[in-house]
């Protein structure tokens, strides 16, 4: 069923963290993102969000430029159009190079339009089968406060914990955190902060227990990723360096990982991704969904791609509360028992506030 869509409306949200999220690359300590909400020719609403940083610390777009390029750009090229699928728009987007975090936001809110018109969760929409998401968190403090909120996660019930590590990180030290949870899966995330050293010193990190070490070199460095590949037990997971189906084909035929992290707003939206999801399916990948430190309308969407088959790794999905003193949707994700469970409402399956 085509929907003509006749408006798209941006709101930037900005609200500090509980705690500050630290990485080797930035400490966040506020959150600013733009919710672009596109309404069809039904009156139907859907919803996506613009998860660029303040800074070009994760990628070179930020949300300065993302606001940019949507208002003087991408929405001009979608408004009053008729869309038959809401894959047309990344066809329709390809007009314009690169700023996949801006299309994304907007080719989201289509994909919830079109299943909001259809009365049909997103999740079912694109595929899902998985009704209940393991749940994961991400650890990013300082050293002196990692094993306490180790300790946290685990009694809130996290089946799975990301520890943010860099090249000063002690090894003997995270093996202990890990060894004290034989229960939970750990990763590990570099930010590819390896970039400059040896190899070694990564290899010193082998021995922990991580279940993956997330990106330990720069986004380019496909070679140094294929010898850690090689060299190290613990499998190599890309997160920077996959940005389209292209990089992924290359890590594969370069042998340089052996598990992705899924974000659809570094890859440009749902089209792209589920282009992944296939090609990753097809070669044995591993996938997992990654976080943005986002609010409750990408955590929606990204929940939704988690539902989908061969996402084999629990992802980063907190509840709204770990972030955030209140979320900006209704009502706000918890976890219960380990785990976060989908909505039966239309679309995102959230009321956004």
């Amino acid at each position: 069923m085509a929907v003509i869509i006749e408006g798209i409306h941006l709101e930037t949200v900005r609200q500090p963290l509980k705690t500050p999220f630290n990485t080797v690359l930035q400490q966040v300590t506020e959150r600013e993102v733009i919710v672009v909400a596109v309404t069809g020719d039904s009156r139907d609403v859907g919803y996506g969000e613009c998860v660029a940083f303040e800074t070009p610390w994760y990628n070179e777009e930020t949300i300065s430029s993302c606001r940019f390029v949507l208002e003087q750009v991408l929405m001009p090229v979608l408004t009053n159009k008729t869309i038959e699928h809401p894959q047309e728009v990344w066809e329709l987007f390809k007009v314009v190079k690169g700023n996949r975090m801006a299309k994304a936001a907007i080719e989201m809110a289509v994909w919830d339009l079109f299943a909001k018109q259809q009365e049909e969760p997103l999740w079912k929409f694109v595929g899902g089968t998985q009704q209940s998401i393991p749940a994961g968190v991400v650890v990013a403090a300082d050293p002196s406060k990692i094993k306490e909120q180790v300790a946290q996660a685990a009694k809130a019930g996290y089946q799975r914990i990301k520890i943010k590590i860099h090249p000063d990180s002690e090894p003997s030290f995270l093996k202990t955190v890990v060894y004290a949870y034989p229960e939970l899966q750990f990763f590990a995330d570099a930010n590819g902060s390896f970039s400059g050293h040896r190899l070694d010193r990564l290899k010193e990190f082998d021995e922990v227990g991580f279940t993956l070490i997330e990106q330990p070199f720069g986004e380019r460095q496909w070679d140094l990723h294929t010898q850690a590949k090689k060299q190290l037990k613990t499998k190599i997971c890309l997160d920077e360096s996959i940005c389209s189906v292209e990089d992924v084909q290359q890590m594969i035929d370069l042998e340089a990982g052996d598990i992705i992290v899924l974000k659809m707003s570094r890859l440009g939206g749902w089209t792209e991704t589920l282009k992944v999801i296939d090609l990753c399916k097809a070669n044995t990948i591993g996938m997992w969904v990654g976080g943005m430190i986002e609010f409750g309308v990408s955590k929606a969407h990204n929940l939704a791609l988690a539902s989908l088959p061969g996402i084999n790794y629990p992802g980063d999905f907190s509840a709204s509360a770990h972030f955030w003193e209140k979320d900006i949707i209704e009502p706000e994700i918890s976890v219960e028992n380990g785990k976060i469970f989908l909505s039966e409402r239309p679309g995102i399956g959230y009321k956004v506030v």
